[in-house]
Formats: structure tokens, sequence, C-alpha cells
């Protein structure tokens, strides 16, 4: 810990409007915490506001731990019968007062607060805040714990009176923020303590705005301590009594059986600025080593930017019940990015500003606690109500799903949440543990098949054989479907197997099988023909009426798995792919006849260039040059006319 080490350089002085103050002693700053002071005043806040927050949480430690003490000792003399923060506005004199009558602070808590800046190392902390500043992140800081001088932010003079409980003698400390401060004794000091700022001129083009406002003071109450447990009253002059300007209606400190239907509405209303019901609430309490309180909500609807770049995602953060932050990212991962809602903790590491968490352990252990609370939730929702989880799963069912990438640790919880359109039934998607109870007794695998429309993908070529067999298979044409089938692997013990990828054993009859040997002479010439488009040409086990389609090698990135990666930025090559052949549709066979007739000429390479194409466009995809593709068609049919 590092002090200020204040100097006893004392100056008298003489006591101001005839208070009954002691003599004033000046102590110097040292040059290293003026440095700090300055990049206090001036650099470290994003938003000016949260001097009022500081002060405010301050104010409820010290009346916090004067009703905890008066609990303990029962002869201290203090009165807890109405224990309150107020904020006093002189708008005439621009000052403005946050005054508790909480439990005081004596003289030497006085030196030991104010004369301790920092409990990290001053000069660390200005090392670290000028290197994340010339590196153009000026919010890389720790945890220093200043907040009281945040109001020199907004004060070009700062003066504070305090009393501890059960004290006859009061405290003042005073100082401009520059490279001294003075302390006195007060007799006749109120019990509790009274900041009183002497506010800068309004300057709105740097985030100044007028505190001796009372507007902007309801303002900046109830969006940073409306769930402060004690009233915070504010006296103006022109006003007749004072008005309480916080609710202090914190609903995530209550019970649940105490809450009603109505109030979690009206309270996700709040948080989520969304006016309809919502889905579901999820209402947790952790107590132990890490206590926290988590009130979240799944809404009925996704939000129009659910997947666009840069959208705000995470819940609140208070801590103790004071607001730190709107959109805590770090205690959701990503893909459960639309839960709305709060989390209020008893204590976490925050920096000087509270505006960023710094990755700790309790952090990342919270994180994992809501995770389980919501995908157990999830879980019980598919259980007990199938038709809801339709419709949370209809709407944010595609982001739970990325999931599957990123939370490797909850991978398993996720895939049984999972609902997939299959071959099964059109009209409802199936869950993977459905599909594997439905699968045939000598069926090891788990049949998918991937690709950018349902439609499509249901009148695959490559469904064909499988169709025929009666074998189920699902159909993915979410884009997150491509890269989390390849990265998951299996499920339950039952592998993932694409249904256009290598070759496929349905346990076809001997007399089933193509005869390779009598197509040879032209499967070699197709692969010579279209050598530039397919890595091979081979017959096919999975068709049954289409003439081809294109499969993609055991090992190789499928068609949609490297669109995904290039809407990423990624520059994936693209894979040659396998054309396969139906042996026994009619075009196939006249293809046959006519090779060994007349071997290679122009007009059966055009017919073996449609061929190709025909696959491509089958599978839903898109020609390298359609413009060139309908002319010759164009002219081949002109031709036959």
């Amino acid at each position: 810990m590092l002090n200020l080490h204040w100097h006893s350089n004392r100056v008298s002085a003489n006591a101001e409007g005839g208070r009954r103050v002691s003599q004033v002693e000046t102590f110097e700053f040292q040059a290293e915490a003026q440095q700090l002071l300055q990049l206090m005043i001036h650099s470290i806040y994003s938003n000016k506001d949260v001097f009022l927050r500081e002060l405010v949480s301050n104010a409820s430690d010290a009346l916090d731990k004067l009703r905890l003490e008066s609990l303990i000792d029962k002869d201290l003399d203090a009165d807890t019968s109405d224990l309150h923060v107020e904020l006093a506005v002189d708008r005439e004199q621009r000052t403005l007062t946050i005054r508790d009558n909480g439990i005081g602070m004596t003289r030497e808590q006085v030196v030991e607060l104010i004369g301790t800046i920092a409990r990290s190392g001053t000069a660390e902390f200005v090392n670290r805040w000028q290197q994340a500043k010339h590196d153009g992140n000026a919010e890389l800081i720790g945890k220093f714990g200043i907040g009281f001088y945040s109001s020199f932010m907004v004060a070009d003079r700062v003066v504070m009176v305090t009393r501890r409980a059960g004290q006859a003698e009061g405290t003042r400390w005073e100082s401009a923020g520059s490279d001294t401060y003075e302390i006195s004794t007060v007799a006749d000091a109120a019990p509790g303590t009274a900041v009183t700022l002497h506010l800068k001129p309004v300057d709105e083009d740097n985030h100044l705005f007028d505190y001796a406002d009372p507007a902007v003071l309801r303002r900046i109450v109830k969006r940073y301590s409306d769930f402060i447990a004690w009233p915070i009253r504010m006296r103006a002059p022109e006003a007749e009594s004072d008005e309480t300007l916080n609710s202090m209606k914190a609903l995530w400190s209550r019970s649940a059986a105490e809450i009603t239907p109505q109030e979690y509405t009206e309270f996700y209303r709040h948080v989520s600025h969304d006016w309809t019901d919502p889905l579901e609430t999820v209402h947790l309490r952790a107590e132990g080593t890490l206590e926290f309180d988590a009130l979240l909500f799944l809404p009925a609807h996704a939000p129009h930017d659910l997947f666009m770049r840069g959208a705000r995602r995470g819940v609140q953060l208070y801590i103790k019940r004071v607001f730190i932050m709107d959109d805590c990212e770090a205690l959701l991962p990503e893909y459960l990015r639309f839960v709305k809602g709060v989390v209020d903790a008893a204590d976490l590491s925050l920096n000087v500003s509270r505006e960023i968490l710094q990755q700790d352990r309790q952090i990342q252990t919270i994180r994992r606690r809501l995770v389980r609370k919501i995908l157990g939730t999830l879980k019980d929702m598919l259980a007990k109500d199938p038709q809801r989880y339709a419709e949370f799963w209809r709407e944010f069912g595609q982001a739970v799903k990325e999931g599957l990438v990123n939370d490797a640790d909850n991978r398993t919880a996720i895939l049984d949440l999972v609902q997939l359109a299959s071959t099964h039934d059109p009209a409802a998607p199936t869950t993977l543990r459905a599909y594997t109870e439905r699968m045939k007794a000598d069926q090891t695998e788990i049949f998918y098949v991937v690709g950018e429309q349902r439609a499509t993908l249901e009148s695959s070529p490559h469904l064909e054989a499988f169709a025929a067999n009666g074998i189920e298979v699902l159909l993915l044409h979410d884009p997150v479907d491509a890269m989390w089938v390849d990265m998951v692997g299996d499920f339950d013990g039952k592998a993932f197997t694409s249904a256009s990828r290598g070759e496929v054993d349905l346990k076809a009859d001997a007399a089933e099988q193509p005869d390779a040997e009598g197509f040879a002479e032209l499967l070699g010439w197709l692969g010579e023909r279209l050598g530039e488009k397919v890595k091979q040409v081979r017959l096919s086990t999975r068709l049954t009426t289409s003439a081809a389609c294109l499969v993609t090698d055991s090992f190789d990135a499928s068609p949609a798995l490297e669109k995904l990666y290039r809407a990423m930025g990624q520059d994936l090559p693209k894979a040659k792919r396998i054309l396969e052949l139906n042996p026994q549709h009619p075009l196939v066979e006249k293809l046959r006849a006519a090779h060994a007739e007349r071997g290679g000429d122009d007009t059966l390479g055009e017919t073996a260039e449609f061929l190709y194409a025909m696959a491509v466009l089958a599978e839903g995809g898109e020609l390298d040059d359609p413009a060139g593709f309908t002319r010759r068609l164009a002219d081949r049919l002109s031709r036959t006319l």
C-alpha cells in the first residue's frame, strides 16, 4: 500500500465563518500523487456524471455500516430511525452537498482514507494509464479505489465534514484538487458525512452539465442509484419539501415467492425497453464464497439487430445495488446475447471508473453459474412445455447454435437443446435425442445435409437413396450449421455424417451395385473433359432418380463451410468436388452409348458441361458463368428444334 506521505508542513489558518473549528493544518500532496490527481480530474472517467454515483455509493455504505454497528454495539449513541442520503442544492452559490447520517469517520480515518489515493502503486498506475493512452486505449486501468476524487471532475473545491457515530467532535477536510489539502477539527459537526462541491461552470462540450439543476440530478440518480436500499432525498431552495429520487425496489433481492408475475413483467420492460411480455424469467440467488443475485429474462421475440455486428449485448451489472454498467458482456457468452436482466454482485474487482471489469476468477465463476442456469431453464422448458420452447427456438435457435462452436464446456448441454429440420416430419423440427431414438437398428450414424435453403435441401439429389431406404436426414440450413456440425463430431456416440460427402454405404444388395467396369471409358473421358472443375467422376450409390450430383471428398471443406469462412473474411481455397453419375438414368445410359459409338466429340463435350451444371444447380449452387450457360443452352435447344 502506497500512502501519499503527507508532509508536516503545517500552516496556520483562521476558521471560516465563525464556525467552531480548531487550527487548520495544511498538508502537501506528494508530487507523484498530484500527477495522479490531475489524471483523475481530467482524463480517467469517460462520463463525468458518475461522480454522483460514487458519492451516493459511499454514503450508502456509511448507512449500512451504521445499521450494522448499532446492532452490534447496543450502547452506541446514534439515531438510526431515519437513515437516508440527502442532496442539497444551492443554485445561486452553485454548490451541491451530498449528506448522509451514517457511520461517519474519525480524524484518523479521514487521514487514512483521504491520504491514500491508491491501494496499488501510484507510479504503476500513472505508467499504465499513460501507456494505455499512447496505445489508444485510455480505459486500460486497474483497481485503485479512488471514487471520492471523481468529485474534482465537476468541482473547483471540495469540502467534507464528518463525525463518527459515538464521537463528540468532527473533522473537516478541504482541497481545491491541486497540491495541498487542509484538515481541522469541528466541534459542532452533524453526525455522518457531508461532501460539499463548489461546482465548475457548465461546459457541455466537455460533458460538464449543470449539476446544480435538480432535473439533472434526478436523471443521474434514476440511472445509477435507483435501487439503493436507502432513500435518496433532494432538497432544493425552491422546493416546499424533500423529494425522494430513488425507487429502492431492487426486485432481484427479494425471493421469487414474494414477486408477482406483473412485477416481473414491469421490471423486464424497464431493463429491456421491450413492451411485450418476457417468454421466461430466470431468478437466481447464489450464496457462499461468492454471493450474487441475478434476475434474467428470455424475450419472446428476437431484436432486429440480433445478428448485426457491433449490436449492444450483455446484462446490467450492479454491485450492492449500485449501477455499474449497462451492457456487461463479460457475464454472458455471445450466443446468449439476447438475454436481458440484472446481475447484482456483493464484491467484484473493478477499475477506478467502474466502467470496465477485470477478467478475474469471480467474473468467470458468475458467468459459468449464469450459463448453466439459463441452459437448465431451457432444458426444463423443452421437457415441460414443448410448444413454448418451439417459440423460443424459432426466435433464438440460430444464435444458441453458435455456442456449439464457441462454448466447448457446455456443448453437450446445448446439443440437448438443439432443434433441427429433418426429412422425418416437414412440419416440425426434431431434437437429436428424438432422431437417435428413431434410428434403424443397424444405423450407427446421424446423417445430414447442409445448404442455404430448406426447400433446396428437401429436393436435393443427395437424399434420394436415403429416402428409398427410409433413413432420416437432418436438413441444416442456418449459416452456423456448416461450422458446428464439423466441429462437434458426434452426439451420444453416433457420428455426424454428411449425406453429400464421401462415399455412402447404405448396405445395398450386391445386385444393386453399379457396373463400374461397363462405365470405365465414359468415366475416364468425363474426368479429362471436366478436369478443371471436378476432382473425380464416379458412379453413385446415393442417386435413384437424378442423373448426377456433386459430392465433397471426405476431408475437404463443404461449399457451405467455404462460403461461411469467406463471409468471415477468410479466403479459403475452393476445393474441387466429385461428380457422381446415376448409371440407371436414361441420360447417363445414352451418354455412355454415344461415347462408345463416336468418342468424345464437341456435342458430347457440351453435354458433359450441361451434366455438371445440372448437378451444381440441383443442390442450390452457383455457376461460375451463368450467362454463358444460358447462352449455350439456348443454342442447344434451337439446334434440337
